[in-house]
């Protein structure tokens, strides 16, 4: 039981993350344009990162959440809402 909670916690903050995701980017960019690439990419990305907690039990719940985090910010930086609003900012 005393593994299987951080597993836990770190599937849910996964699942929420990817929620965020998903339902940031349908209402930027809207059913037309919507980045199913980088979703996938998220979700494979995810069970990754739970996969190797459940197998490494010196893997911090901090550092499994954070590296999450920091994945999630390198995929959606480059959906195309993103890099348009990054380009008319540079321009």
């Amino acid at each position: 039981m005393k593994k299987m909670m951080p597993t836990t916690f770190l599937a849910a903050f996964v699942i929420f993350a990817t929620a965020s995701f998903s339902y940031a980017e349908y209402a930027v960019a809207g059913g037309g344009a919507f980045p199913f690439f980088h979703l996938g990419c998220l979700i494979i990305g995810g069970l990754i990162i739970v996969s190797l907690k459940r197998k490494y039990t010196g893997l911090y719940l901090s550092e499994a959440i954070g590296s999450f985090a920091l994945y999630a910010v390198l995929v959606a930086l480059f959906t195309g809402p993103v890099v348009d609003a990054l380009k008319t900012l540079i321009n």
